[in-house]
């Protein structure tokens, strides 16, 4: 992938290439690598140790393994961002992914028809290669190992495809088969179809539910993925690809009928985020370009929301494992509750079939002994279900050490972990956006009718000219947050360039291209390089706007 393109999501307007043909117009490019740092290895180094110190030994007391889920792994904690694709086939999911690594993962297909006819992790790696499904599960490098419990069934049906891209090295992509059109479609996968996307949607970060504007119905098959989403629905968004195969009124009624088919199946009180998106590798030739813009902002916001993964995956994580700890003390609870109940020695068969007969009443007696909330026990059905296989008598006594060591990672040390998250930078107000400036009314660069001189040769207005290497040095040295600097921090730097606070004012000005007061690593560069133009040209050499070929 190229390396001189240093935005990580700079819209890009529909370049041409060589060959005539048009450029996809939002790409993440090997910036994302230097954006996003590993800001979270030693957090992630004490979550694992709090959770295998703390919260795993009440799971393994208490069985959680059996009712919940397995316990997690090192692989689990310290796997990078996961993003799964769900989609019925044709809906773009596999060029997507083309277009964010620009390029073919190993194993990729891409046509009108069912091409993905598996699970693909796509990850960063050295070199190109395919991991097959079963050697995958047993990895302890890879967060797959519980994927077993699907058969090898679905494991023939899964792979890894490695490859190297900068951006891989910041997330991993799931695509998944794609579904079936009709409302009563089916097909026999040989394995749980609904249970394995539950599995990956319960792992991931980001799940990006794909639709075509031409194919808005919701199968069977793809209502039971959706309807697997449940207790997740806030990592979901939708994307409404191929928006330009539509004009404008037509995209407008599209977005309304696609919004009544997801009110169907998702039933939430808050929207689903919907973005509009046409990722594609060449123009179509028949593509409309009335809605360009907004589809332009949309795909930059979902873009952005990518970048963002690393920090909200952190969190996320902190959170899982909070809501794991909740959800093992009260499974504590309810199993040592039961072995409580259960006679010493005759009566044992019967007295189980008591309790889980009147599981409703023990879950109250269990709330108001603990005071736990209950919103925090499992559901009713599903638990009685689970209950049947087991022996009371077998399960553990409640044992008070393992509980408050649970309950002081609860209230200390996860706590504590949520406090070390770095914060955002803070939103500007309109008189500190531009260091070098009083009040808006008391100047404004963009009323300057100065002609830029001849001085510098045309080329030095692009992009391309800008030496990105040397101002990323400085602007490292700068400590900036989220990858932009303020005013108050970049201001010092500036003034010793030795160019008056009026020019710095303009320059700031221009390089701030979207006005919200810092400057990216892109923008600095931008910065520095009209610095070096004013002093080879003077200040008149300045242009009234930025030109388009300056942005990146």
């Amino acid at each position: 992938m190229s390396t001189s393109s240093p935005n990580l999501y700079r819209p890009n307007l529909g370049q041409a290439n060589g060959n005539g043909s048009v450029r996809s117009y939002t790409t993440m490019t090997s910036a994302s690598a230097t954006s996003i740092k590993d800001d979270y290895r030693d957090l992630y180094q004490d979550l694992s140790q709090i959770y295998k110190r703390k919260i795993k030994p009440l799971e393994t007391t208490y069985n959680f393994q059996s009712f919940h889920s397995a316990p997690l792994t090192e692989s689990d904690i310290f796997a990078k961002p996961m993003v799964l694709l769900l989609g019925q086939y044709s809906t773009g999911k596999t060029t997507f992914i083309r277009h964010l690594i620009e390029g073919d993962y190993p194993g990729a297909h891409i046509g009108v028809e069912p091409t993905t006819d598996r699970f693909v992790a796509v990850m960063g790696g050295s070199e190109s290669r395919v991991i097959p499904g079963n050697a995958a599960a047993v990895s302890a490098d890879l967060p797959f190992r519980g994927l077993d419990q699907f058969g090898q069934a679905f494991l023939t049906r899964f792979q890894v495809s490695q490859c190297p891209s900068s951006v891989l090295e910041n997330m991993t992509l799931i695509d998944s088969p794609g579904i079936l059109a009709g409302t009563k479609q089916r097909v026999d996968r040989g394995y749980d179809f609904t249970k394995a996307i539950g599995w990956f949607a319960e792992r991931s970060d980001l799940i990006l539910l794909f639709f075509d504007s031409h194919k808005l119905d919701i199968s069977d098959e793809f209502k039971a993925a959706i309807m697997s989403l449940k207790g997740q629905e806030e990592k979901v968004r939708v994307i409404l690809n191929k928006s330009d195969m539509v004009d404008q009124q037509q995209l407008m009624r599209v977005y309304g009928a696609m919004m009544w088919s997801l009110g169907k199946v998702i039933h939430t009180p808050e929207v689903v985020r919907v973005y509009l998106s046409s990722f594609w590798i060449t123009r179509p030739s028949n593509a409309f370009e009335d809605c360009r813009a907004l589809i332009e902002r949309e795909q930059a916001d979902l873009l952005k929301e990518m970048r963002d993964l690393p920090r909200n995956a952190a969190i996320r994580k902190v959170n899982e494992i909070v809501k794991r700890a909740r959800l093992a003390r009260v499974h504590a609870y309810i199993i040592g509750h039961l072995r409580r109940e259960m006679p010493a020695i005759f009566g044992k068969k019967s007295r189980q079939k008591e309790l889980i007969r009147d599981l409703p009443v023990e879950f109250t007696k269990i709330q108001q002994m603990h005071n736990v909330p209950a919103g925090d026990f499992p559901d009713l059905t599903t638990f009685r279900n689970q209950l049947e296989g087991h022996q009371f008598d077998n399960f553990a006594k409640i044992r008070e050490p393992i509980l408050t060591m649970a309950e002081e990672a609860l209230s200390i040390d996860l706590p504590r972990i949520m406090q070390r998250f770095p914060q955002n930078n803070p939103l500007l107000e309109l008189s500190q956006k531009n260091p070098f400036v009083g009040p808006p009314e008391q100047f404004n660069v963009l009323n300057s009718n100065q002609t830029p001189k001849n001085d510098i040769p045309p080329s030095y207005w692009h992009f391309a000219s800008v030496d990105r290497a040397s101002a990323l040095d400085v602007f490292k040295t700068l400590n900036p947050i989220d990858g932009r600097v303020n005013g108050s921090t970049a201001k010092p730097y500036f003034l010793e360039t030795g160019l008056t606070v009026e020019v710095l004012a303009k320059i700031w000005n221009l390089a701030d291209w979207d006005r919200d007061g810092y400057l990216d690593e892109n923008q600095f560069a931008v910065a520095m390089h009209l610095v070096r133009a004013v002093k080879s040209g003077g200040e008149a050499i300045l242009p009234p706007v930025l030109p388009q070929s300056m942005l990146p």
